[in-house]
Order: C-alpha cells, then sequence, then structure tokens
C-alpha cells in the first residue's frame, strides 16, 4: 500500500505542478510581457488591465471545465479525465508560445490568445478536482490530509518552475530580447513538460473507492444539488479567501513592483524562493491537519492572512529584497495552511460518485470571484486610489467570508470516503 500511495502522489505532484506551471505563465506574462505585445496601443497599466482581462478568461472557463470533467470522472473514473486535462493544457499552452502578436495579427491576436486561454481554464477546472480526488481515494484516512496536500503542493511547484525559467530568461536577456523571442521559451518548454507527465499518469491505477461504489443513478450534478448543496456553498466561501490571497502575492505582487519602480528580477526572485518555501510546508499542514482537524488549521490560515495583508504592501514597498521575500513568504505560508488542508476536507465533503463534480464546482464557481477577478480588481483600486490599503481591506472582507464558512462547516478528519455514498 505504502509503494501504491507513493506512486500516485507522485503522478499527480508531476501533473499538477506541469498543469499549473502552464496556467501560472501566462499569469506572469501578463503581467510582464503581454500589455506591450497584445495591447500595445494602451498606456502601460490599462495595458496590463486588458491583459489581465485575458487571464481572468481563463476562470471564467473553469466552473463549465469542472462541470464536464466532473461529470465524465464520477462517471468513467478519475484517471482518463486527468489524462485528457494535462493533453488540453500543454497543447494551449505551447499554441501560445506560437502565436503572432499584435505587431503580424492586430486586434486577432489578443483574440486568438484568449481562445487559448479559455482552453487553459476548462483544462485546470477538470484537472484539480482528479488530482486530488485520486490521492484522497487511494489513501488511508488516518494520513488523507498529508497524503492529498501533495498535489496541492503543484500548485506553488508550478509557479516556481514557471517563476524560475522568467526569471532566469530576464536576467540573461535584454530586455528587447525577452519581448522579442525569449517570452514564448517557456511556453513551448510546455510541450516536453506534457510528455513527461502523460507517461506518468498512464501507469497509475484508478481509484478502488470509486470502481467500488454503486453508480450515481442520476446526473451526478443532480446529486450534488440534491444532497451536498451546503458542502458546495462551504467549499466556495472556504476558498474566497485562500484563492484571492494567492494571486495577490504571486501575481499581482509583480504589477505593483513595477508601479513602485522595483526591478523585475528583484521581486521574480523573490517569488521564486518563496514558492520554494511554500512548496515544502503545504505537506505540513496537511499532515498538521490529520493531528488536530481541517478546521483549525483553516481557521488560522484565513484569520492570519487577513491580517498580515496590511504589512505585505508596506514591506513590497522598501524596494528591499529581503523585505519582499518576507512579505512574500509569510503570506504563503498563512495560505498553506488553508491549502494544505483542503484537498482532504473538500474531498471528505461528498460522496463518492458525486464527489468530482461536487469538489470541482464548489472549488471551480468560487475561482470565478476569487482568482479570476483578484489582479482585476487590484490594479483597479491601485489605478483608482494610487494607496495598497483598499487592496489589503479587500482581502481582508474575504478572509472575514472564508472564517464564516469554514466556521459553519462541520470538522471532516476520519471521514470513511468508501462509506460515503451521500451526505450524511
Amino acid at each position: 500500500m505504502a509503494t501504491s500511495i507513493k506512486k500516485i502522489v507522485a503522478a499527480s505532484l508531476i501533473g499538477t505542478t506541469i498543469e499549473w506551471y502552464d496556467f501560472f505563465l501566462y499569469g506572469s506574462a501578463a503581467a510582464l510581457v503581454f500589455n506591450k505585445l497584445f495591447f500595445p496601443e494602451s498606456d502601460p497599466l490599462t495595458g496590463t488591465l486588458l491583459a489581465f482581462l485575458t487571464y481572468a478568461v481563463g476562470f471564467v472557463a473553469r466552473p463549465l471545465g469542472g462541470l464536464v470533467f466532473g461529470h465524465f470522472g464520477d462517471r468513467i473514473g478519475r484517471k482518463t479525465l486527468l489524462v485528457v486535462s494535462l493533453l488540453m493544457m500543454g497543447t494551449a499552452t505551447f499554441l501560445i508560445g506560437c502565436l503572432p502578436t499584435y505587431e503580424t495579427l492586430g486586434p486577432a491576436a489578443a483574440l486568438v490568445l484568449t481562445t487559448l486561454r479559455l482552453v487553459q481554464g476548462f483544462a485546470l477546472g477538470g484537472e484539480w478536482g482528479g488530482a486530488v480526488l485520486i490521492v484522497s481515494e487511494h489513501g488511508d484516512t488516518a494520513r488523507r490530509g498529508f497524503w492529498a496536500s501533495w498535489p496541492q503542493a503543484g500548485a506553488p511547484g508550478g509557479n516556481l518552475l514557471a517563476t524560475g525559467v522568467l526569471a532566469a530568461l530576464a536576467a540573461w536577456q535584454s530586455e528587447e530580447a525577452f519581448l522579442s523571442w525569449g517570452w514564448r521559451v517557456p511556453f513551448l518548454l510546455s510541450g516536453v513538460l506534457v510528455l513527461i507527465g502523460l507517461w506518468i499518469r498512464l501507469s497509475i491505477s484508478e481509484s478502488p473507492v470509486f470502481q467500488q461504489a454503486p453508480p450515481e443513478p442520476r446526473a451526478p450534478i443532480v446529486g450534488v444539488l440534491r444532497h451536498h448543496s451546503k458542502d458546495v456553498l462551504v467549499a466556495i466561501g472556504a476558498r474566497l479567501a485562500e484563492n484571492i490571497s494567492f494571486y495577490l502575492l504571486t501575481v499581482f505582487v509583480i504589477t505593483y513592483a513595477k508601479q513602485t519602480g522595483i526591478e523585475n528580477s528583484t521581486v521574480l526572485n523573490a517569488v521564486l524562493i518563496s514558492s520554494g518555501i511554500h512548496f515544502v510546508t503545504i505537506p505540513l499542514w496537511g499532515a498538521l491537519s490529520d493531528r488536530v482537524g481541517r478546521r483549525p488549521i483553516y481557521l488560522a490560515g484565513a484569520a492570519g492572512i487577513g491580517v498580515w495583508i496590511f504589512a505585505f504592501f508596506p514591506l513590497v514597498d522598501t524596494g528591499n529584497f529581503l523585505a519582499i521575500t518576507l512579505a512574500v513568504t509569510v503570506g504563503l505560508l498563512f495560505h498553506g495552511m488553508m491549502y494544505g488542508p483542503q484537498a482532504a476536507f473538500f474531498s471528505e465533503l461528498f460522496g463518492t460518485r458525486t464527489r468530482y463534480t461536487g469538489v470541482s464546482i464548489g472549488a471551480q464557481l468560487s475561482a470565478i470571484v476569487a482568482g479570476a477577478l483578484a489582479p482585476i480588481i487590484a490594479v483597479a483600486l491601485l489605478q483608482q486610489f494610487g494607496s495598497s490599503v483598499p487592496i489589503s481591506a479587500y482581502l481582508g472582507v474575504a478572509a472575514l467570508l472564508t472564517l464564516v464558512a469554514v466556521y459553519a462547516a462541520r470538522e471532516t478528519r476520519g471521514s470513511d470516503l468508501a462509506e460515503r455514498i451521500h451526505a450524511k
């Protein structure tokens, strides 16, 4: 069993790292170059806002991806859908690397870019639920929080990889070379990474919990709405502070730093170091939730980030590399307290034959109002007020809503997933 679960965890972690690499690469590129390459006729901040709008489109597609992948994942299994999602994401990302810019295609370039972003979002909407479930349903009850947190580490892992590649290119290339062709390299690299991910994912077995569960007589979404409507609302609320904080700390901070005159390499390296620490600590929070429960760790993370964000921007404003690194690192530690237990927590809320649908819909609906809008709202607030305080207040309100949602939820630690056919 130990060897089996380790192989499942490795396959899920590598796959989610690749998919998040593709997704975050777009966000970083939107902050650094897409405003110049696809919206050159706008002023810099407006161009960045337009680039982030195309970035947000990916989030709009995520609930649809969650619904479609969730439906078939609850009908035919987790493994097949994970392979499909990886192929879709990798193809879209590779094609972005081949895409002509505004100089060649004019406004049509932004349209094609947006379409490929929709495909990315659709794929990721189906990826996350399947990746965390195939680990949760293979793992043992006592250590589910630990095992299921490893696919979660794929998010900072992917961000670490995307930011690292961009930081290396920014350091080794002139700005002219980076804008001319260097930005394409990380997107084209996705093709190689996807082949590695597919080879690994095709070698794993289907979830035994899924195989043993009786089929859902209705469409999975009907079962979710009938038995788990409250659980969907809990998942949506729980994701607000977690999702908003992550994109402010890792994506918007790049734009914010540029507006305050800080070098790209300084903030990229700070995010790089912080993401490395984040990657290592997420499984530790998952393991701690196996001991004390999902809710206490999650609540502590939401409260912590709601307070820390008011110190975050003043530290970034110093322009000091160590201060910026501290700001992002502490913020991501609080984020990890929510993100680490989240996979097991959400998996334990839903019944087996509606679990893929329920987890995906709850998580991805929240992503529209949280992660999709976070950089846009933050840029708009910065443009309107010229201050970080309204942005901090925005996350503070989201943290309060997350505290209410998680406090209202039941504790799920110790749940037997094989026995959870419907809500209890």
